[in-house]
Order: C-alpha cells, then sequence, then structure tokens
C-alpha cells in the first residue's frame, strides 16, 4: 500500500482513566493516522518502558496501560513525549513480521444478500463494485469488538457509505460487512449494522492456538472473488484456502 504521510494532526497524550495513557495521532481514521498508531505502539512495546503493563493501538491511537504503584503518571508522560520526538511517526515504517493473506470470498447470492444494496449506496453497478472489493488490498487497522475481529482499510472514496438505521439480526462467523470505507470481518456471528457484501470460511479466533487471533494490526488482506462452489471447498480448512505471503 502507498501512503500519503503528511498529517495537520500533531500527536496529544492524554490520560485515561487511573492507569492508563491515550496517545492520539489523529482526531478521524486516516491511512497515515493508522500508520502512525501502529509504528508507535510497536516501539513502546521495545521500549520496555518499566511499570507499562499493555500497550495497544486502536484505529488511531495507541492506549498504554501503566502500574501507577511502580510507574507515575508524570514520568510515563514524559518517557512518551521523548519516545514522540525522535521521529516523524506519520512517516515510520510498518512494523515488521506483517503478512499480505488472499482470502477466498463470495460476494452477494444468498451467502451475502446486501451485496446490491451496498453497492447502490456506493453508486456503483453491482459488477464495478464486485472488482472494487474485491481488487482492493486493505490493511488491518485494530483488532476490536470480538476477539481476533479486523477492521481494514481504507476502501476508495464511493465506499464512504453510512451503516444502516437499523440493525442485521445476526450475520455468520466469516462475514464480510462493509460502511465507512472499512471492512469488518467477522469472528462469529453476530448482529451488525454493517451490509453484509462477502462471505468467506476465515476462522479469526483460535482460542487452543498459541495465536489465538490469526489477523495482525499491520497485515494486509485481499478478499478475492470465487464462486460458491470453489468457497465450499474450504469450509472445513480454518485458514479459509487463504493464500498467506509474508511482506518484506
Amino acid at each position: 500500500m502507498t501512503a500519503d504521510t503528511t498529517s495537520p494532526f500533531e500527536p496529544v497524550i492524554r490520560p485515561a482513566g487511573l492507569n492508563g495513557v491515550l496517545v492520539s495521532f489523529g482526531d478521524a481514521l486516516s491511512e497515515q493516522g493508522n500508520r502512525a498508531a501502529l509504528a508507535f505502539a510497536e516501539a513502546v512495546a521495545r521500549d520496555g518502558i518499566d511499570g507499562v503493563e499493555d500497550c495497544a493501538p486502536s484505529l488511531v491511537s495507541v492506549f498504554v496501560q501503566f502500574d501507577p504503584l511502580h510507574l507515575g503518571l508524570g514520568a510515563l508522560t514524559a518517557r512518551l513525549t521523548d519516545l514522540l520526538a525522535e521521529r516523524d511517526w506519520y512517516a515510520a515504517p510498518m512494523p515488521d513480521g506483517r503478512r499480505f493473506i488472499r482470502v477466498p470470498t463470495v460476494y452477494g447470492t444468498d451467502l451475502a444478500p446486501q451485496l446490491e444494496e451496498a453497492a447502490q449506496a456506493a453508486g456503483l453497478p453491482v459488477s464495478d463494485a464486485i472488482s472494487q472489493l474485491s481488487d482492493a488490498r486493505v490493511r488491518v487497522q485494530t483488532i476490536g469488538f470480538a476477539p481476533g475481529q479486523p477492521y481494514l482499510g481504507l476502501l476508495p472514496d464511493a465506499w464512504d457509505i453510512p451503516r444502516q438505521t437499523a440493525l442485521t439480526k445476526a450475520v455468520p462467523g466469516g462475514a464480510l460487512v462493509v460502511a465507512i470505507r472499512q471492512f469488518v470481518l467477522f469472528s462469529g456471528s453476530s448482529p451488525t449494522g454493517w451490509r453484509h457484501i462477502g462471505q468467506t470460511h476465515l476462522k479469526l479466533f483460535r482460542p487452543a492456538s498459541d495465536a489465538p487471533f490469526f489477523l495482525r494490526p499491520g497485515d494486509e488482506v485481499q478478499f478475492v472473488q470465487v464462486t460458491p462452489d470453489e468457497l465450499a471447498r474450504h469450509v472445513n480448512d480454518p485458514d479459509g484456502g487463504a493464500v498467506i505471503e509474508a511482506i518484506r
């Protein structure tokens, strides 16, 4: 993915509860803000600050949890301020260990019944909608809402479509939904206000594994169009037929 690394937003550090700090790289989702959050989260983890218990990136922010009995808010804020000053985080390289994953996906049919509605909202014929969605190489921006569940983007401008005004009662695990220039891939059956436009057999949450979340922030994903018959061949494969390669 190519990136415009310029940003008018200056990073901001704010307290978050009694034992947290939020470092924000934007006040709205952007490619460069997400890039900065992922790179900074890796740097905080690598820095090994004594008293920091957890560090988790979100769409354009990093939450740092600390033990206030061992590390004061002032000392942590000072260290994070120094770390922010070390480089332009909007132009920082992405974390190591990322992967490019091509996931077989059925668009539309009775497996993903809201494709036509989503294409209409995007102002596109269904064939063009499928082409844009299946050609897009999107980044895992964050994991949230449910175990292992990714938000991925950003999609072309046409896909800045709103969420539904009412909830869909349930979509199955492996459902690909779309809104506000993002995909969400569901890790389990769930209600949603996003439109169900694709279906996969990828198992995102694997609690028996040493790495229970299959996708990681920074991974890049392409949801490649296949037929229902082709998808059915992967029903017993936890990877859903995905092709995985390292990003170097």
